[in-house]
Order: C-alpha cells, then sequence, then structure tokens
C-alpha cells in the first residue's frame, strides 16, 4: 500500500470516527422544559401532529385558526387536508414566528390570512377579516425550539444572552425587569406559583442579595446566581436547577396562564357547530387551566363543549424517541355543541 491509500485509509477512518460521536444521539442539548432536545428532528415538526389532525376533523372548504401558528406547521398540514378551497387563519404575537409562517406558506396563497396578535385578541382578529365561525382551533402552548435557540431573545438558560424572554418583543415589561425591580416576596411567590419551584425563596433571597451588587443583565448571571443559591445536590440533579426559574419568568413576562382560559372561551364562543378545539400543553400548570376550562365547558344544562379526551393523549413512544420535546405534551379535544 503506498502513501497515497495510507492517506485516503486514514482520512476515511477520521471521517467515520467524526460521524460517529458527533452524530450519536445521546449528545444533546437540554431545553427549559427539563427535556433532551434536537434541533433537526423538531424544528419544524409540530408535536403530536396527525393526533390533532384526526381530532380537527379537517374537511374541505373548512375554515381553522392557529391561534399559535409558530413555524407554520400545523397549518401547512391543515392547509393540505381543507383543500382546495379551505383556509386557514393563523396568529402570533412573536414577528419572528409570523414571518417564518408566512414563509413556509406561500405556496398556499390566498388560502391563508397571517396576523401578528396574542390568541387573546382572536376574536377581534376574526372580526377584522369578517369571519363569524370557525370549523376548528388548535393551541400549541409554550415556548418553541425556534425561540429557544436565540440567545438574544432570553428563554434559555443554555446560551448567554439578554434577559429578555417576552414572545412580543415590541410590548411589556423584560425579565430583566423583574428580576431587577421585583420585591423578594413577590419575586419567590412569582417562581413558586409558575415554576413550582421548591428553592423559591433560597432563589428569590440570592437574586435580593446579587442585584445590590450588580443589576441584573443576562441570562448566564441569571443562571449563576441559581447555582449558588440552591444545594449542590439540586444544582447538579438531572434537570437544570434554572429550569423552574426561566419557566417562571417566562410566563410571569408574558402573562400566559392569565390570558389562556379566556382565550379557550372566546375560541368556543366562535366555533361552528361541531367544530373541534385542541390545545397542546408542555407543563401541569397549562394543562390545569385547559382541563378546567373544558370541565366549565362542558357541565351543566348550558354546556357547550362535548369533551373527546377523557384523559389527555400523549406521544406515541415512536414519537418520544424522534422528537424528545414531545415527551412531556399533553393533548386535549373537545367538540363544540349545537
Amino acid at each position: 500500500m503506498d502513501l497515497k491509500d495510507v492517506s485516503k485509509s486514514m482520512k476515511f477512518l477520521l471521517t467515520s470516527l467524526f460521524r460517529s460521536v458527533y452524530s450519536n444521539p445521546q449528545w444533546e442539548k437540554v431545553d427549559d422544559s427539563g427535556k433532551t432536545i434536537s434541533e433537526q428532528n423538531y424544528s419544524h415538526v409540530p408535536v403530536m401532529l396527525q393526533e390533532v389532525l384526526a381530532y380537527l376533523a379537517c374537511r374541505p372548504g373548512g375554515r381553522y385558526l392557529d391561534c399559535t401558528v409558530g413555524q407554520g406547521g400545523f397549518a401547512a398540514a391543515i392547509l393540505e387536508r381543507c383543500g382546495p378551497d379551505g383556509m386557514v387563519i393563523g396568529i402570533d404575537r412573536d414577528d419572528d414566528a409570523v414571518a417564518a409562517a408566512r414563509r413556509r406558506l406561500r405556496l398556499f396563497e390566498d388560502r391563508v390570512r397571517l396576523m401578528k396578535a396574542n390568541f387573546s385578541d382572536l376574536k377581534h382578529c376574526l372580526r377584522s377579516l369578517a369571519i363569524e365561525q370557525v370549523d376548528g382551533v388548535v393551541f400549541d402552548l409554550g415556548v418553541s425550539s425556534a425561540q429557544l435557540n436565540q440567545p438574544e431573545r432570553g428563554f434559555s438558560f443554555m446560551a448567554d444572552g439578554p434577559l429578555d424572554m417576552r414572545m412580543d418583543r415590541t410590548r411589556g415589561a423584560t425579565a430583566e425587569e423583574l428580576v431587577n425591580r421585583l420585591p423578594e416576596r413577590d419575586l419567590a411567590d412569582v417562581i413558586y406559583r409558575y415554576g413550582e419551584e421548591r428553592y423559591a425563596r433560597r432563589i428569590a433571597r440570592a437574586v435580593v442579595q446579587a442585584r445590590e451588587r450588580k443589576p441584573f443583565r443576562t441570562t448566564s448571571e441569571l443562571v449563576g446566581v441559581i447555582q449558588q443559591a440552591v444545594p449542590a445536590s439540586y444544582a447538579h440533579g438531572r434537570i437544570h436547577c434554572a429550569t423552574r426559574t426561566f419557566q417562571a419568568l417566562r410566563i410571569a413576562v408574558n402573562q400566559e396562564l392569565a390570558v389562556l382560559g379566556p382565550a379557550i372561551r372566546d375560541a368556543v364562543d366562535v366555533l361552528a357547530p361541531k367544530g373541534r378545539l385542541c390545545v397542546i400543553s408542555f407543563h401541569s400548570l397549562e394543562d390545569r387551566v385547559v382541563k378546567e376550562a373544558f370541565r366549565s365547558l362542558s357541565r351543566g344544562p348550558d354546556a357547550r363543549l362535548a369533551v373527546l379526551t377523557k384523559k389527555p393523549r400523549t406521544a406515541t413512544e415512536e414519537e418520544r424517541s424522534r422528537n424528545p420535546r414531545s415527551r412531556s405534551a399533553k393533548l386535549r379535544a373537545a367538540e363544540r355543541l349545537p
């Protein structure tokens, strides 16, 4: 074997070694729900897509409302099912999400309407389009992988960035403002209520003490204080010790739970008889709000919903292995009564 053959063999071996090491599925990042993530696998793939499509029972000519259009994954699948003349109205409060959805859905042209708005304004969005009723509504709650993967948004503790966390970057207080201004007791309440963090008081106390020396500006500064505030065993546990605090701040900044219940009721108001409503949540606080809203709207003589999921649906084992984000997803569905 000459030197040229040896060189080729070495290149082949090094390439194989590189691929086997860096494509190993065990080497994955962890998102702010404490779950492992793989951007390549799910950046543009909506969670539990087939289950949602089955419950929506999309039909040609139908009108469907995607209240969290995000990257346009659900909207694209619905548009394919309701063609050739069905329509999707997609709303999202994130400018980047609306732009991404517009690019993804450009082939559907006049069958899609995209609007920047909070889903709490869904009725106003439909009125502006002279639409009174829709045949289906879908909510895909929480923070998206696209938002987590942008350090400048401040959603993730995995990369350093400004403490922003606003889904709509044009309005509202940032996480930085909350962390630097809230009294210790109020900050502890936010972390405990929205993050269900057992060490909320210790974290709040450490944050207040640290900000007296220097105001917080970045995610890494906050993570460092959290790591010092909690016990060592917790700081090095299976779930990152900043997970629940970041979740709590994000929910507080965007008032996610406050608007969710009323938005579900508004969605039921605009559903046509036999129209379907699907809601995907990713943590217990969201699911609790959805469950309570469904229960209150499906009981008594004035019931307006028939719940289709006695217990929330979860992703299949195949999807969980392929898309780690789906591991914490819960889907609830209901049908509008006449």
